[in-house]
């Protein structure tokens, strides 16, 4: 089985989550197919570890592989 390309968002809004989420900040995109069918996103927080928050918090962009190994290894 082939590991999946790492997928990234930027924190756009946090509203409910200031102390989980800084704004402008980029974050790790877990895959998870029924979350997102909810209109939610799994995202690697400030804890280290993966949890749900609204899709809408976020917006995913693409990065270049570079900077993808680059914040994989620093993760």
């Amino acid at each position: 089985m082939q590991e999946e390309t790492p997928r990234f968002a930027v924190c756009i809004k946090n509203d409910d989550y200031p102390a989980s989420l800084e704004l402008h900040k980029l974050y790790r995109m877990i895959p998870d197919d029924s979350a997102a069918k909810d209109g939610d996103i799994r995202i690697v927080d400030e804890s280290g570890e993966d949890y749900l928050y609204p899709a809408s918090y976020f917006l995913e962009i693409d990065l270049p592989n570079a900077a993808k190994e680059i914040l994989l290894r620093t993760a």
